[in-house]
């Protein structure tokens, strides 16, 4: 029992290590304080992420935003869909270019009439973790649910109702690692792995680190190695239910 407990202690630990890299942080925004403008800058930067589209280009059309100073709704919708447009172009996301702009001016539209631009307003706001949520995707209909997730998985502990439940990679890596048995396939169920992964964490927490960090670990992970079937490659490998599993049949 005590070998087992040390064992996730260090799978924990390597984890956070290797893959506990918020995105957020990536891009130098500091959600910490939840300020309005650093809020405002990880929500653009999740409606980029959200797409089918790699993240080095999501990541590049973001910096590409800032260049241009498009950093508040007003900013948005002052730009314009031509300057929208080259501004997506020059980041590398052209493939989308026409249909995203549209979804950036009909979500900063909303964003200003029905919440003064605020999306600590919008927080404010709601009842609850599932009405935050909703109110986010009614923003326009390219705010999805993967973009909600994206957006409020960096902000658990610093939005009181920001509760998202985990997304399918993260559960993965997850049963891999023996932190839950549920697949996650009813949002009864997700709900169960995000409190096993809670109960987990706060046995075996990192120093000046936190639970996002975990969350973040366990979706690169899911991302970069268990979608993939990169057991082999894997730094975690070793910890591994499923190849130890594997490797015992």
């Amino acid at each position: 029992m005590v070998d087992a407990m040390r064992g996730r202690g260090q799978a924990v630990a390597l984890l956070v290590e290797k893959f506990g890299v918020r995105f957020s942080g990536q891009l130098g925004i500091d959600l910490n304080r939840g300020q309005e403008i650093e809020v405002f800058k990880w929500f653009v930067a999740a409606l980029l992420f959200g797409a089918r589209i790699p993240e080095k280009i999501a990541a590049n059309t973001y910096r590409q935003f800032e260049r241009d100073k498009l950093l508040t709704p007003s900013k948005f919708l002052e730009a314009g869909w031509d300057n929208l447009v080259r501004s997506l172009d020059l980041g590398g996301y052209v493939r989308y270019d026409f249909k995203t702009a549209d979804k950036f001016l009909e979500v900063m539209g909303s964003l200003e009439k029905k919440y003064d631009g605020s999306l600590n307003c919008l927080h404010a706001k709601a009842s609850d973790p599932r009405n935050l949520e909703e109110r986010l995707k009614n923003l326009g209909k390219g705010v999805g649910e993967v973009t909600v997730n994206i957006f409020l998985r960096e902000l658990r502990g610093i939005w009181t109702k920001a509760k998202p439940l985990p997304q399918d990679l993260v559960i993965t890596a997850a049963n891999n690692l023996g932190f839950t048995r549920s697949t996650g396939a009813t949002l009864e169920e997700r709900a169960n792995v995000l409190e096993d992964l809670e109960k987990v964490w706060r046995s075996n927490k990192v120093l000046e680190r936190s639970f996002i960090d975990f969350e973040a670990g366990l979706l690169r992970l899911g991302k970069d190695f268990c979608r993939k079937a990169k057991c082999q490659k894997c730094p975690l490998k070793m910890h591994c239910i499923k190849l130890t599993l594997r490797n015992e049949s």
